[in-house]
């Protein structure tokens, strides 16, 4: 089942010529999760090439205007084309205020939503659970109510020994397949065979973090814990750590720490300030942790199980000169310096 991260808006709290405000489409298999939906998302949707899908959920990490301002067009552009299924908006205190301040702006809508507002949580809350993942939101540390998400898949049955299955007597076939799903089969002798007699150890599913808006917190290590992509804020350079301390934002180097202590296989750092070029906060956060990217707009990346590989980081592609998503095109690539 493929999982892919497609970054829409990395910029912090303004748009700029080249990034947008922050929202992140995280897509697992055949659903759509849509985490933070800054001004302008639906139409970064559309200029990514991956158009404007429908989402299976909308999670919003706090109630500041960069995270929040594009859901009243997005909601009223899935009305006008007529949705019906219920949308699940999850998002920090204050979600529900919001949503009842936008009412007139919204206006009516032809689909229900569905408002779970998050009290943070320290050991976690589940906001959705669905076919082998769990959404959990865990407590950041910025400047108003905030939460981050961690989407996190079960474990997965370990590898079918094929010669265990043939010295038990099972016989090739459906019995083999009912195995490796976990169930029990009992042989015509009478004999029965469990399926931890024929698999190895569980293997590990895959965990995103994405932290939204926060100063490096105790929960957001305890969240991000190997994983296998942590998206995390790197609002400003370390030379303006006083001022990331004032307003409840990180640092590059905090960041980087996070991804270090918690051993993630991939660091990904957003929200970033237009006072630094990206090179810097890269190369910032590089002196301490190496696995670490900074995504432009469009980037996208693809997230393998962990024993078959690390995660695949895809610049974006081209069309008539403009950026689209690779996915878009199939000229995927390794991200170049910036």
């Amino acid at each position: 089942m493929d999982l892919v991260v497609t970054f829409l808006g990395t910029a912090a709290s303004a748009p700029s010529a080249a990034r947008g405000t922050s929202a992140t489409l995280v897509a697992r298999g055949g659903r759509r999760w849509l985490i933070d939906c800054g001004e302008g998302t639906q139409r970064q949707l559309l200029s990514s090439g991956l158009g404007l899908v429908d989402m299976d959920g909308v999670f919003v990490t706090h109630m500041h205007g960069d995270h929040y301002l594009g859901l009243p067009g997005l909601l009223k552009s899935y009305a006008l084309r007529g949705r019906e299924r219920p949308l699940p908006l999850v998002g920090a205190p204050g979600l529900k205020g919001l949503l009842h301040d936008l009412r007139r702006t919204i206006g009516r809508l032809s689909f229900p939503l569905e408002v779970h507002e998050v009290d943070p949580d320290p050991d976690g809350e589940a906001v959705v659970v669905e076919d082998g993942a769990r959404i959990t939101a865990f407590p950041t540390a910025h400047s108003v109510a905030s939460i981050g998400f961690r989407i996190a898949e079960d474990d997965r049955p370990g590898v079918f020994d094929v010669e265990a299955a043939r010295a038990a007597g099972v016989p090739e076939g459906p019995s083999w397949g009912l195995l490796q799903r976990g169930r029990a089969v009992e042989l015509a002798s009478g004999v029965t065979v469990r399926p931890e007699d024929v698999l190895g150890a569980p293997r590990a599913g895959r965990t995103v973090v994405l932290t939204g808006d926060t100063g490096p917190c105790a929960a957001t290590l305890v969240a991000a814990d190997g994983a296998s992509l942590l998206v995390h804020e790197a609002t400003f350079s370390e030379v303006d750590r006083a001022r990331a301390r004032e307003t409840g934002h990180s640092t590059a180097t905090e960041a980087a720490e996070i991804g270090r202590k918690a051993a993630v296989a991939l660091l990904a750092l957003t929200h970033i300030s237009a006072r630094y070029h990206p090179r810097e906060i890269r190369h910032e956060a590089e002196s301490v942790f190496e696995r670490v990217v900074v995504p432009r707009d469009f980037t996208q990346i693809d997230i393998p199980y962990p024993d078959r590989g690390s995660p695949v980081v895809a610049r974006p592609g081209r069309v008539n000169g403009r950026p689209v998503a690779a996915a878009t095109t199939g000229d995927a690539g390794t991200l170049p310096s910036e």
